[in-house]
C-alpha cells in the first residue's frame, strides 16, 4: 500500500492556449478527481488559481516544457506550493493518469 503525501494535490499540463489541471483528493483511502481547462492568459491563470484555492489544494506539479510554465508559475508561486518535474521523469507515469471517463465521474 503506498503512503499518501498529499492528500489533495493537483498535476497541470501546460500548453501554449490553455492548462488542463486535474485535482485529486484523497480521503479514507478513496481518491476522487476533479477536472478543468483554463485560458493561459492571465485571467485564466488567476481563474487557475481561484480554483484551486475554493477546492483546498495548494501542492501543484507541472512539468518545465518550453517556457509555457512560468508565467502560471509566477502567479501561483505566491499561494501554492509548486513542483517543477523535468518531463523525463514525470512521463514514465504517463500509463498512469487517469482517463477522460476516470476525471469527469
Amino acid at each position: 500500500m503506498l503512503k499518501i503525501v498529499y492528500p489533495i494535490c493537483c498535476g497541470l499540463d501546460v500548453h501554449k492556449d490553455f492548462v488542463y489541471a486535474c485535482i485529486a483528493t484523497t480521503f479514507n483511502g478513496v481518491t476522487t478527481y476533479k477536472s478543468h481547462r483554463f485560458s493561459t492568459f492571465t485571467k485564466g491563470i488567476r481563474e487557475l488559481l481561484s480554483w484551486l484555492l475554493a477546492n483546498n489544494c495548494k501542492d501543484v506539479c507541472m512539468e518545465s516544457t518550453g517556457k509555457y510554465w512560468i508565467p502560471v508559475y509566477n502567479i501561483l508561486e505566491t499561494d501554492c506550493k509548486i513542483v517543477l518535474a523535468h518531463p523525463k521523469y514525470v512521463k514514465q507515469f504517463a500509463a498512469r493518469k487517469p482517463t477522460r471517463k476516470m476525471l469527469n465521474g
